[in-house]
């Protein structure tokens, strides 16, 4: 069997757009990437997910809870790259926002914040773990997102032949 890729796709707290453009990307080029890439996780196609032995893991969304940060840093230590995804993961925004409410706004989100456990501040995916790469904008870049993955089939030895 030849040797393929292996990526996880793991999404946090954001609109999951990125998520989407990926699931388009996937009708596009499924053909040619069934026979590149093995898919351990990615939530939205299946049920099973692997966080182990992985090549690749993209994260998409901020980090706003600590069982989040823990997640997070499983991945990290389970991939021998990661790349931050979308805005939220590369910069935090919009879902960090909230890092920015007065005093009055905290005191008002202060029982979600504690109904949902989630921590005081959100925070962006290089604020938590070292990330190797990133695909800006919201929703993400697809040339970018495109140009990394090709970048990652050939760094891993993945042949297209």
């Amino acid at each position: 069997m030849a040797k393929k890729l292996k990526v996880g796709w793991f999404s946090f707290s954001c609109s999951e757009d990125s998520t989407i453009i990926f699931t388009e990307l996937l009708n596009d080029h499924y053909l040619e990437w069934k026979n590149l890439i093995d898919f351990r996780s990615i939530l939205v196609m299946q049920k099973k997910s692997e966080i182990h032995n992985l090549d690749v893991a993209f994260i998409e969304g901020a980090i706003t809870s600590s069982e989040q940060e823990e997640k997070l840093k499983t991945i990290r230590q389970n991939s021998k790259k990661l790349v931050a995804v979308g805005s939220c993961a590369v910069i935090g925004m919009p879902s960090s926002q909230r890092n920015l409410f007065d005093e009055k706004l905290n005191q008002e989100i202060a029982e979600i914040l504690i109904r949902f456990q989630y921590s005081a501040k959100v925070r962006k995916v290089s604020e938590l773990v070292k990330v190797d790469d990133t695909v800006p904008g919201c929703p993400m870049n697809e040339k970018v997102f495109l140009d990394l993955v090709n970048k990652y089939l050939q760094e891993f030895g993945v042949s297209r032949a």
